[in-house]
């Protein structure tokens, strides 16, 4: 069990590391965003590559961060049943989602992706636009890596919800476990 919490802290600090890093790219996106409105609009001028590169960190922002996403539980869901669920109540939805749903999504990704992003790659594949951005294979690489980066969160949460099971939840730490929700007893014990 010590090497399924190893596994979902290296995950999980994987994805967060990645997340941390990637999410400057929103900064990034104002910046180049902001410079073209002004080149625009107050020296009429304008450069295709520059509204290629706010679309494409967009992009590259979005698909690397998905992983960190699911780790911070940032992705929506429908949780009027799951939120004031038991930790191993959670464990369960976790643990089906995550086989039934989470992973074969991402394998349906990757596959069908490969293809895009390998001839991508051959063609060494630019903007379409005339003046724009080279290197759009290495954006759509990232297709790839949004499968592999949620995959493996999905694992993660997998190996979690195993952990909880087997009431094992003490190997990970705080932040890594299911968050309590307090009971509306204690609730209104505070009042």
């Amino acid at each position: 069990m010590r090497i399924l919490a190893l596994l979902v802290r290296l995950i999980s600090g994987l994805n967060a590391l990645i997340g941390n890093i990637f999410s400057w790219l929103a900064l990034a996106i104002v910046l180049v965003c902001f410079t073209v409105v002004v080149q625009r609009y107050v020296f009429s001028t304008s450069f295709v590559w520059m509204q290629d590169l706010y679309i494409w960190l967009n992009g590259a922002m979005f698909t690397a961060v998905a992983g960190f996403a699911l780790l911070r539980n940032d992705h929506v869901r429908v949780d009027i049943f799951y939120r004031p669920a038991s930790n191993r109540n959670k464990a369960i939805v976790d643990l089906i989602g995550v086989v039934f749903f989470l992973l074969p999504f991402c394998w349906i990704v990757a596959y069908y992706g490969w293809s895009f992003v390998s001839r991508s790659w051959r063609l060494s594949e630019a903007s379409a636009n005339v003046g724009g951005m080279p290197g759009l294979f290495i954006l759509k690489s990232f297709i790839i890596a949004f499968a592999v980066l949620v995959a493996l969160q999905g694992i993660a949460m997998a190996m979690r919800s195993i952990l909880v099971l087997a009431g094992q939840e003490e190997l990970l730490p705080e932040k890594l476990r299911y968050e309590r929700q307090e009971t509306f007893e204690e609730h209104t014990a505070g009042t």
